[in-house]
């Protein structure tokens, strides 16, 4: 796939494409839907297909007091993108200056002066340009006069439920892990590097490998069944994982990811992982003592084990 990070300098560009317009934070199963539209499209027309997006979030610069923390970071949109077979990845920088754009200006000098697009497709909502003056029916107002087709694609719903990025972060806070799950068509999962912690955990037993996330967004604190993957080795590993502050051990401290491998015995610091997480066991609570404490970590890593027992 090629990757280009400022294609409104650029000239070796998809022309001819059929593209896509959007954020497409969290790659749920509604930009998948869009996107593998476009791919097949693309392939059926015998173009390339094109997946326009913009970096960093346009409410970072326009509204910062208003802009959501990202599901995914640009490393991991990219990734999903790519498993889609999509042909080329469009990273438009979001600056002040391109935040005064018209949606006129976008069209004409981005889509049809320097793509040449031959089809867009856009959720039905996605509004872009100065004042969010762009939508699908301007879109296809300005496509017939230009010569390019556009479509909008229909909203994806779970259990009768809109599926929408709002809706997953909010799923993701909660530890509602089945439906970001169901949202997202696959196992949630948040990049780190393995950090060294106060190794407290090595000391009443239970050895923690600590997260510093690479995602802003992470799971509400709570003790969760997850699965570990770190670069340096070749499969996963099952795992239990914390999120919070640690209140039987410590008053007013940081928020830490924090888990524990199963069957696993070796120095990872500054590798990277991915936690991926399949659900919550419970929430963060303070115990009496260290004691007690253990002990519910016990019948939390029993409980993992049996979720994947049970799943095998």
């Amino acid at each position: 796939m090629l990757v280009l990070h400022d294609p409104l300098r650029q000239t070796d560009l998809p022309r001819g494409c059929v593209a896509t317009i959007g954020n497409f934070d969290g790659m749920h199963v509604g930009h998948q839907g869009i996107i593998r539209g476009v791919v097949d499209r693309a392939r059926e027309l015998g173009r390339p297909s094109a997946v326009i997006t913009f970096h960093p979030h346009p409410l970072s610069i326009v509204a910062p007091d208003r802009v959501p923390k990202q599901i995914l970071t640009l490393s991991q949109k990219e990734e999903l993108i790519r498993d889609l077979g999509v042909d080329a990845l469009l990273i438009v920088p979001f600056t002040h200056d391109f935040s005064r754009w018209p949606a006129e200006r976008f069209i004409q000098e981005f889509l049809v002066s320097a793509l040449k697009v031959a089809e867009v497709r856009i959720g039905r909502d996605f509004c872009f340009g100065a004042g969010r003056s762009g939508n699908l029916q301007m879109l296809g107002e300005t496509g017939a006069r230009f010569g390019f087709a556009v479509e909008g694609a229909d909203d994806v719903t779970v259990h009768g439920i809109r599926v929408s990025s709002s809706l997953v972060r909010d799923a993701i806070s909660k530890g509602a892990m089945r439906t970001v799950s169901l949202a997202l068509g696959r196992t949630y999962f948040i990049d780190g590097r393995v950090a060294t912690g106060r190794r407290l955990g090595r000391k009443i037993g239970f050895p923690t490998v600590n997260v510093d996330p690479a995602n802003d967004l992470f799971p509400g604190s709570g003790v969760y069944v997850t699965t570990s993957r770190f670069e340096s080795f070749p499969r996963s590993f099952e795992s239990v994982t914390n999120i919070g502050v640690r209140p039987t051990l410590y008053e007013n401290y940081a928020t830490t990811i924090e888990s524990h491998i199963f069957d696993f015995d070796s120095n990872v610091y500054d590798d990277t992982v991915r936690v991926y997480f399949h659900a919550l066991l419970r929430r963060e609570q303070q115990f009496p003592s260290a004691v007690e404490l253990t002990n519910q970590i016990r019948k939390d890593i029993e409980r993992s084990r049996a979720y994947f027992r049970k799943k095998n």
